[in-house]
């Protein structure tokens, strides 16, 4: 029995250890975003954040999440193959909002060996 019981342990930790080796994994060419200064005159600005699958399964992305209704993500639903690249457009509003400098995050959940990511984008928003 105590044979049998070590056996399926070991097998659990070798499938275990199997899969963590075929994981997804997310590389961002950069993480924050510097829109700089600029005027409310024109408070529509965009980026894009570019990323690598740099693991060895498909790359899936199960949530992006702005931190506030005034930055908006949008990327392909599509997983990234092994060592293909994608992108993350990010387009911030500032239509209403008070001048100054602002900071918002953007969080990408995926399945890779890192889940959860955090980008950044801010500015400089001068009045009239």
């Amino acid at each position: 029995m105590k044979k049998f019981l070590l056996m399926t342990l070991m097998l659990v930790f070798g499938l275990t250890f199997a899969a963590a080796q075929n994981q997804a994994e997310i590389k961002f060419d950069k993480l924050t975003y510097d829109f700089g200064t600029f005027s409310d005159d024109n408070p529509v600005h965009k980026t894009t954040f570019t990323f690598t699958n740099v693991g060895k399964a498909p790359l899936v992305i199960n949530q992006i999440v702005a931190s506030c209704g005034c930055t908006i993500p949008n990327y392909d639903k599509r997983p990234i193959a092994p060592g293909q690249k994608g992108t993350i457009d990010v387009t911030y509003n500032g239509t209403g909002k008070f001048p100054g400098h602002f900071k918002k995050s953007i969080t990408v959940r995926t399945n890779g060996k890192v889940e959860m990511t955090r980008l950044y984008i801010e500015g400089v928003m001068t009045g009239k």
